[in-house]
């Protein structure tokens, strides 16, 4: 009879394993062997077993025959078909904040898009994109929607993935530009522009992706 591992061991494995291919240590294509890796945690096989399912259920690993899992790659072709479904979703999930969250909220991504241009002037990328992050991630949680958030945060696995796997910039100073009229348009109570600026704003991430696709004419 097999015995279930310590859900706390395997959250533990499972957040450092997900921070390891964010940080790149662990790169597209890369094994995820069980055995080498529970000796490298210093736990048993059971719960780097069920860390690794919980990644290929996440989408950031995928079985492959004959080698098992191993760390899952975006392709720009699928960053795009992505970004066509995250510019319908940030932009409901912006009107939605809009009509749900107070001052507060405005006042906290102000402050957030004051770290992201600092971050951007001192050429700290890890910084600007934990900024750029935060931000999406703010305008979620403050639509009031589970299934809004539950959908987007998966966007943004997908997203912080690709941004592993490929070498597409929307480039950081105009998404500092974006996020200011986002944040212009949720100051002024007006939820229909809050989502035309957030949907523009992917819209013209999805265009760069496109046209990286196209090459040069």
């Amino acid at each position: 009879m097999s015995v279930a591992s310590d859900p706390r061991v395997t959250d533990r494995v499972h957040h450092e394993l997900r921070e390891w291919i964010f940080a790149g240590d662990l790169p597209a294509g890369a094994r995820l062997s069980v055995p080498a890796l529970a000796e490298r945690f210093g736990v048993s096989r059971s719960p780097v077993r069920e860390a690794i399912a919980r990644l290929v259920h996440e989408r950031l690993a995928r079985e492959e025959p004959r080698r098992g899992a191993v760390v899952a790659d975006v392709s720009i072709n699928a960053l795009i078909a992505i970004y066509e479904v995250r510019e319908v979703l940030e932009g409901l999930a912006t009107r939605l904040a809009v009509e749900n969250a107070g001052r507060r909220l405005i006042r906290t991504l102000e402050d957030v898009l004051q770290e992201h241009g600092h971050a951007v002037a001192a050429g700290d990328a890890t910084a600007a994109s934990e900024a750029d992050l935060t931000f999406h991630r703010l305008i979620r949680e403050a639509a009031g929607n589970a299934e809004v958030v539950r959908m987007l945060d998966d966007v943004q696995t997908q997203v912080r993935l690709a941004m592993r796997t490929t070498l597409v910039t929307g480039g950081p100073r105009l998404a500092i530009a974006d996020h200011r009229s986002i944040v212009a348009a949720m100051e002024a109570g007006d939820p229909a522009a809050a989502e035309e600026a957030a949907r523009a704003h992917i819209a013209r991430l999805r265009t760069v992706l496109a046209e990286q696709v196209a090459g040069p004419r």
